[in-house]
């Protein structure tokens, strides 16, 4: 009976001694789990900097941030990203090339580099950055790139398609129709716009920019009356003023002057744009 004790005290012995090993230095587990907490902090304030604070102050987060690692491309990524916030496009630019040229560098930063580039106002070179991304990325903001940069070279079927695909990648794509919207207006497909305008609005009613584009597409086909739509009432009269402007383009002084009246009566305060249009016009 003894051999047999002892063979069961070997096992618990042993596996007493593994317990033991792994037990040896709680310090260092200790500090391993607080690294683990501090990455999760880092990366969660990364993206606190990138959203939710001053433009600025994210600039100067990050250019320190990369200045004690420059190697780390997330940083070089936030660094970026907060300097088109700030409008800070072409340091954007600048930063974007570290990040594209980074051995960990993915197809999503060369998007971001080509935003950054149209931003600037370099759409050419864009243009060069989006053709040497692979189709299978198929991204909203991909799509939306490439429908801006098919609308400055005037192919419009191109940007119709482009356009297309990109509000069907989106939940939100309120901008993306607006733009739209915008390129049927300057092709003179009015009606077309007007009803992009009317679904970018269905997205976001508070967009100000659709308003306004909703009521010079409704005010180029002569139809002189607002949408409705929600407003203020110092945005019911600009919007007034906007089919003014309409009509002052298509002939229609009479109508114009009425229009430039009910803006400067609905405002709630002094509205100098419209009183001085109106002035123009009664002068001749």
């Amino acid at each position: 009976m003894v051999p047999m004790r002892r063979n069961w005290i070997a096992p618990i012995l042993l596996g007493g001694a593994v317990l033991l090993a792994a037990c040896t230095d709680p310090n260092e587990q200790v500090e391993e789990a607080v690294k683990d907490i501090n990455i999760i902090d880092n990366a969660n304030l990364n993206n606190l900097m990138l959203t939710a604070s001053d433009p600025d102050e994210a600039v100067n987060y990050f250019k320190r941030a990369v200045a004690s690692n420059p190697e780390r491309i997330d940083l070089l990524r936030g660094l970026a990203q907060s300097q088109v916030r700030a409008g800070n496009y072409r340091e954007a630019v600048n930063v974007w090339e570290v990040v594209i040229a980074h051995p960990q560098t993915e197809t999503a930063d060369s998007v971001d580099f080509a935003d950054a580039l149209i931003r600037q106002g370099d759409w050419k070179r864009a243009e060069e950055v989006l053709d040497g991304i692979p189709p299978t990325h198929e991204t909203f903001k991909r799509y939306r790139l490439e429908a801006m940069i098919a609308d400055g070279n005037k192919e419009w079927s191109k940007a119709d398609s482009f356009y297309e695909t990109a509000v069907g990648l989106t939940t939100t794509p309120s901008g993306a129709l607006n733009n739209w919207g915008y390129s049927k207006l300057t092709r003179g497909d009015y009606a077309e716009a007007e009803k992009l305008f009317g679904e970018a609005l269905k997205y976001d009613p508070g967009m100000f920019t659709a308003k306004n584009n909703f009521v010079m597409a409704r005010g180029l086909q002569r139809n002189y009356t607002l949408p409705v739509v929600s407003m203020t009432q110092t945005e019911r009269a600009m919007l007034l003023d906007t089919l003014a402007r309409a009509a002052v383009k298509l002939g229609d002084v009479e109508t114009a002057k009425t229009l430039f009246k009910q803006a400067i009566d609905t405002h709630p305060q002094h509205f100098d744009a419209a009183v001085s249009s109106l002035r123009a016009l009664e002068q001749g």
